[in-house]
């Protein structure tokens, strides 16, 4: 399952998606991913979250994300969630196209290894492709 989170500057997403992340920390069976562009946020996870930041890497697209997380699922088989903070600030552009592709070659990540992904977007609601509005939380 994905979902996505979307909004304005200074709306809460980052709040909202560490508070889903520790509640889902202490429920799951497996481990449980925060992804980040920097480490700001990492004291205000719970100490079994695995971070990861990927400012060092200089992801220019959603399809380099979406590899980058394949990377991440590579090394750890009991993974449940994944949870991304800021796709916008992750990756330089996300064109509408690939917005979609990428969602939906996540979505097939998602069921074939059983992960829940959430991922919080700095954009307007309304300014999300059809496709995607319906996973909006």
């Amino acid at each position: 399952m994905i979902r996505f989170i979307a909004g304005g500057k200074g709306e809460g997403k980052t709040k909202l998606l560490i508070e889903m992340t520790n509640a889902r920390a202490k429920t799951s069976d497996g481990s449980i991913v925060f992804v980040d562009d920097d480490k700001r946020h990492i004291y205000c996870l719970h100490h079994t979250i695995r971070f990861v930041e990927t400012g060092k890497n200089k992801l220019t697209n959603y399809g380099e994300l979406v590899g980058y997380i394949m990377g991440v699922i590579s090394m750890n088989n009991d993974i449940t969630d994944i949870f991304i903070d800021g796709l916008t600030n992750i990756v330089q552009t996300v064109s509408e196209t690939e917005m979609i592709e990428q969602t939906e070659r996540l979505m097939k990540i998602s069921e074939r290894y059983e992960i829940d992904f959430v991922i919080s977007i700095n954009c307007n609601k309304d300014s999300l492709p059809d496709k995607i509005k319906p996973l909006l939380m």
